[in-house]
């Protein structure tokens, strides 16, 4: 009896915690229409950084943004760091995220024309996700997932 209880609590944890954080619908609206995220993380002494301004491609269950490796943001998140994400503006609907540091160059060249459609000095050839760059290390995507 005891062993069919706890195999059923195992069960559910494992069937739990796959399932996937949903943002809420505001949030949801909000990266459809929105140009910009401002995004912070946790520093080693528990507070949270300043809110920075990124570009960003919603692809309708993550946000992907490039940054250089060296930056704060990309070593925090590589230490498992949340992401918090305001859309739109620094007041904007908000979500906590899951950050992943993602070096596909593959995923640059998906996020390339989104920019090119998005934000027109892009377009232009300037300040866009770039595959070679990513192959290179002088860039890392972040995506972040909802968390909660």
């Amino acid at each position: 009896m005891w062993t069919l209880a706890l195999a059923t609590v195992c069960v559910l944890a494992v069937v739990t915690t796959g399932v996937a954080a949903t943002l809420p619908p505001q949030v949801e609206e909000a990266l459809k229409s929105a140009k910009n995220l401002y995004v912070a993380t946790k520093r080693k002494d528990g507070t949270q950084s300043a809110r920075a301004p990124i570009w960003f491609m919603y692809d309708g269950n993550a946000v992907y943004f490039s940054t250089a490796p060296e930056s704060h943001k990309a070593k925090r998140i590589a230490k498992g760091s949340p992401v918090f994400v305001w859309v739109g503006a620094e007041n904007g609907p908000h979500f906590v995220g899951k950050g992943e540091l993602v070096r596909d160059p593959a995923v640059a060249a998906m996020m390339a024309p989104v920019y090119d459609k998005k934000y027109w000095i892009s377009w232009l050839g300037f300040f866009r996700p770039r595959p070679d760059r990513v192959r290179d290390g002088k860039t890392v995507i972040v995506k972040v997932t909802p968390v909660e």
